[in-house]
């Protein structure tokens, strides 16, 4: 058996998951919190229980060599020996690449590179990189890019209508996000529906505080909604989503702000935020319009036409869908959220299974109908997975 670690770092956080491989077991998994602050939370689980400590954490180092350590203390490895590949979550890749790549110089100064695209994202990756390159120097690593599923959209599908020339000389065009869950749960639903992916229309739904959704036609990327950044698509938790640009300067003269200040509040303060005016999480949205709060329903309805909207044009793009699927933390966990959406969808033909989506916990669930012309499920995403089995690939770690 071959110990793997796969790593998703944030700006001030740290996830990660401990693989026995080719088994894909999980035999431990954990986060760093706070990363920066003195009482940073660290939490492992052990023996399927959550150890939950506060303690300073200074930065990705720091808790690079906490949770490494932590590994020999509680003698989940005997030692770091055991370790022989290290996976990480990268946000952004561009058009560089369009595969999962073993780490070196170059990788590292094209992820620096793209960190004016995933400001908020990348550098944090490049950090967490850096830190387990030092602690464990002889251990190959392996970089996945949520953008590289997304690299086989046709020209159509990623060029903007802009001067020709902002693309040859910036790149700016759509990349799209979240492509290791879109390509994961897609694969999986063709395997659950018993079809080669390579004959099937999917249209994948990754909701949570951040979402996006894509369009697979034949097992490829066609089309995706967020674009160069994070921020286009349907709303989420803080980002706005799709607005006329134009609003931009708009309220830059009339609130007085600069380009940056907007920016930040379209990507910080909008979505179910700036239209609750109560939370980001959606729970707490539904929560409260079940009190009767008018603006959580109307922005959780916001949401739910726009992911509809895009459903639509993918069925007309893709001439036609087969499956739906809704995956990560509200996919997976909002009853609401996945009737609603498929409720907007019946004039595809789509007809849910009620008592079907109100028990879809926690494993792959059909939830619609024998009738239903699209069929839908909810299915659990599991990205670090993916990062596990291409950091085995590339680095050859199993004959």
């Amino acid at each position: 058996m071959i110990k793997v670690m796969a790593i998703n770092a944030g700006s001030s956080s740290l996830k990660f998951k401990l693989y026995d491989m080719p088994e894909e077991k999980v035999i431990t998994e954990g986060l760093v919190e706070r990363i920066g602050l003195d009482d940073a939370y660290y939490t492992i689980k052990i023996n399927g229980e959550k150890v939950k400590t506060v303690l300073p954490v200074k930065n990705h180092k720091e808790a690079t060599n906490l949770l490494l350590g932590d590994l020999v203390k509680r003698e989940i490895v005997k030692s770091l020996d055991e370790i022989k590949g290290v996976g990480h979550r990268i946000v952004q890749g561009g058009d560089y690449f369009s595969d999962s790549v073993i780490v070196d110089d170059d990788v590292i100064a094209k992820i620096d590179e793209l960190c004016k695209l995933a400001p908020l994202h990348n550098p944090a990756h490049l950090t967490g990189i850096r830190a387990f390159m030092e602690v464990l120097p002889d251990v190959p690593n392996v970089v996945v890019f949520d953008t590289a599923f997304h690299q086989t959209m046709a020209e159509e599908a990623y060029m903007y209508a802009l001067p020709y020339e902002w693309y040859t000389k910036h790149r700016i065009r759509k990349y799209g996000a979240h492509g290791t869950s879109h390509q994961y749960v897609a694969n999986i639903a063709a395997r659950t529906v018993g079809i080669p992916i390579e004959q099937l229309k999917i249209v994948t739904c990754h909701l949570g505080n951040g979402a996006s959704i894509a369009a697979v036609k034949g097992g490829k990327c066609v089309d995706t909604s967020m674009g160069l950044t994070p921020l286009e698509g349907i709303p989420m938790g803080t980002r706005s989503g799709n607005i006329d640009p134009a609003v931009v300067e708009f309220i830059c003269l009339k609130e007085n702000l600069t380009v940056s200040d907007v920016l930040y509040i379209l990507n910080h303060k909008s979505g179910y935020l700036g239209v609750s005016g109560i939370s980001h999480d959606s729970r707490d949205l539904e929560n409260a319009m079940n009190r009767g709060d008018r603006r959580s329903k109307l922005a959780l309805d916001i949401q739910y036409k726009r992911i509809a909207d895009y459903i639509g044009s993918y069925y007309v793009y893709m001439e036609g869908i087969d499956i739906i699927v809704f995956t990560a933390g509200i996919g997976e966990n909002s009853t609401r959220c996945r009737e609603e959406v498929l409720r907007r969808l019946k004039v595809l033909g789509v007809e849910i299974d009620v008592e079907a989506n109100n028990s879809a916990r926690g494993e792959i669930k059909e939830i619609t109908t024998k009738e239903s012309k699209i069929r839908a499920f909810m299915i659990p995403t599991n990205e670090e997975l993916v990062i596990a089995r291409d950091t085995v690939r590339l680095a050859r770690l199993i004959p």
